[in-house]
């Protein structure tokens, strides 16, 4: 008797399929939560850096000032700092994309965990399933054994009745 083959082996290689793309989907989507918090961190230094560039030209200017310098002099320092304000704000602004993409990739990441979580539930139940099912055959199978093994047992017994010899049990 041939093995029976299990009817929804199609749609388990496919749920195992989606399984691994969910998996591979998730596992790219962390990797660009963690690069766009990198990147933001990245912007605050150059952010803190700017803001110190800002203070030592400040204390500079604050020196010179002091010591009497020329008028021409003061505008440039004026000029710097106020081009040192506007690169800290325009610094602030890219922060403040940076922090949008970040939630960004948060939803993507919970969106992806949720497929990845879905397929994975999804899978597990196509192998329950088999499971079962393999379960069911086996079954099936030891019960038709059992009836070919009883009426095996009987046309022996039957057998021997008629030809009148007496059973192991019996002597």
């Amino acid at each position: 008797m041939p093995k029976e083959k299990y009817r929804l082996q199609a749609l388990l290689t496919i749920k195992a399929r989606l399984k691994k793309k969910a998996e591979i989907a998730l596992a790219r989507a962390l990797v660009e939560l963690k690069q766009a918090k990198e990147k933001l961190e990245e912007l605050e230094r150059e952010k803190e850096e700017i803001i110190e560039r800002w203070r030592e030209a400040r204390a500079e200017m604050k020196r010179d000032t002091a010591a009497g310098i020329a008028v021409k002099k003061g505008n440039v320092h004026v000029n710097f700092l106020r081009k040192l304000k506007e690169d800290e704000e325009a610094k602030q602004e890219e922060i403040e994309d940076q922090e949008q993409v970040i939630e960004d990739c948060e939803n993507a990441v919970a969106a992806a965990r949720r497929e990845y979580i879905d397929a994975a539930k999804e899978l597990q139940v196509m192998e329950k399933h088999k499971e079962l099912w393999e379960k069911k055959v086996k079954a099936e199978l030891t019960r038709r054994e059992q009836k070919e093994m009883d009426e095996l047992g009987g046309a022996i017994h039957q057998l021997r009745k008629w030809r009148g010899e007496k059973s192991n049990f019996e002597a």
